[in-house]
């Protein structure tokens, strides 16, 4: 008597089928365009496997063979922006659905991933541009796709972040990236004393409209020295990397506004500048008492900060460790 087949091989027969055809449209698709660069094959996404893909972070034709085919061969898309991942996949002549999940709906749009890999389904996560997750949506996602039990397989590609880097002329090992910095507060204050005291180089991501802010922030608390990197419009026709001191980039875009995508890299903190060695010479009393006398006037601490700097002729990031100590005591006095 013939044994019936399980309803699990039964979809995975469908899936593999449905896979073959959907591999013969992804060659279709990479004619003529890409075919010195890619070889089609038949790829066969993996059942109930959450696909991590990285995309062009500009230049369309820096997507892999292996992100198109495994875009392609997937039951779905999850996208930040369906958008801007449709003409990825039009490009490629890709017909796989798209779902938008971002940071505003990712939770919600959880469960339903879950369902859908638990009945054997594969599915990719793609953001606006780059490696998803990386200052994207899709962190929360990923930990309960695997707490679920199901596979999460990363391909990897293009990043802004390593782009800026391999092209900043800054040490790469170590190196920290902020992600987005703060727009106010004390989130934004800590991340700059962070980056000033930095021995290893830091990238940060920064909207075009606040480049300008930032780098005069910067400015006020690092070495006048001190190096920096703006990448712009990676990959683009337009792509810029403006290469100078913090002091040089500030005047710069102070006049020249920023546009497009931005990453920002700093320069490693040079021993000669770092904070205890600014501080040895310090008579630290006179500069607390001058910077608490400043904040009891009125001033707010980075304008404090350099105050202090230029009146005691201390290095600017030593003084704004100081000003920002103050905090500390008045916590300390309150409790």
């Amino acid at each position: 008597m013939k044994r019936q087949k399980s309803e699990k091989a039964v979809a995975r027969e469908v899936k593999v089928g449905r896979d073959i055809g959907r591999c013969q449209e992804i060659g279709r698709g990479l004619q003529p365009a890409n075919t010195a660069l890619i070889r089609p094959r038949c790829y066969t996404a993996s059942m109930s496997t959450l696909y991590i893909v990285a995309t062009p972070i500009g230049n369309l034709s820096d997507a892999s063979g292996r992100s198109i085919e495994v875009l392609g061969a997937v039951d779905g898309i999850l996208a930040e922006d369906t958008r801007r991942t449709r003409k990825l996949l039009d490009r490629y002549d890709l017909r796989t659905s798209l779902t938008s999940l971002h940071g505003h709906n990712e939770t919600s749009r959880i469960p339903r991933v879950v369902t859908r890999l638990d009945a054997g389904e594969s599915l990719a996560l793609v953001s606006d541009a780059g490696t998803p997750l990386l200052s994207d949506p899709g962190e929360r996602l990923v930990r309960a796709v695997l707490d679920a039990g199901h596979t999460v397989t990363p391909v990897p590609g293009p990043s802004a972040i390593l782009s800026a880097l391999m092209g900043a002329g800054f040490a790469t090992v170590p190196f920290i990236f902020h992600g987005f910095v703060p727009r106010k507060g004390k989130p934004r204050q800590v991340m700059l004393e962070q980056i000033a005291s930095a021995p290893e180089t830091s990238v940060v991501f920064e909207s075009p409209e606040r480049v300008a802010t930032l780098l005069r922030a910067l400015v006020a608390v690092v070495a006048d020295d001190r190096q920096v990197v703006v990448a712009r419009e990676m990959t683009k026709i337009h792509e810029e990397f403006f290469r100078g001191t913090m002091a040089e980039a500030a005047r710069y875009y102070a006049e020249n506004k920023a546009r497009g995508e931005v990453t920002v890299v700093v320069s490693p903190r040079s021993p000669a500048s770092g904070m205890a060695e600014g501080r040895e010479s310090v008579d630290e009393v006179a500069a607390r008492a001058l910077a608490r006398a400043l904040v009891d006037e009125g001033l707010n601490l980075s304008r404090a900060a350099r105050e202090v700097s230029s009146r005691l002729g201390i290095a600017k990031n030593a003084a704004y460790e100081i000003v920002h100590s103050l905090e500390g005591d008045s916590e300390e006095e309150l409790g």
